[in-house]
């Protein structure tokens, strides 16, 4: 299933510094950045789960922010892009 994750880390504080960079560590890991804190994860349900736990760990519920939108599997309707960053596709081939 598609997921969108975006987040609003509190860096007003070295604490919040710290976690931001957690946050984007952690998404970094399961889903592909397509704007500066928003990522697009392709997951079965409980990767997902796992993911989302990891998050809700490391951020502050009074300070910071976690948004995730649940496209499903038939996302490629859902999600149209303008503009200048090129797009991936998730299910296509990686080349290493």
């Amino acid at each position: 299933m598609m997921v969108i994750i975006s987040y609003d880390v509190s860096t007003s504080d070295a604490g919040g510094k710290k976690r931001l960079r957690k946050v984007a560590r952690v998404c970094q890991d399961h889903a592909q950045r397509v704007q500066n804190s928003v990522f697009e994860a392709d997951l079965d349900y409980s990767a997902f789960l796992k993911l989302k736990s990891h998050l809700l760990e490391i951020i502050d519920n009074d300070k910071d922010s976690l948004r995730f939108y649940y496209l499903g599997n038939n996302w490629e309707r859902k999600v149209e892009h303008i503009g200048n960053r090129k797009t991936y596709n998730p299910e296509g081939v990686i080349i290493i």
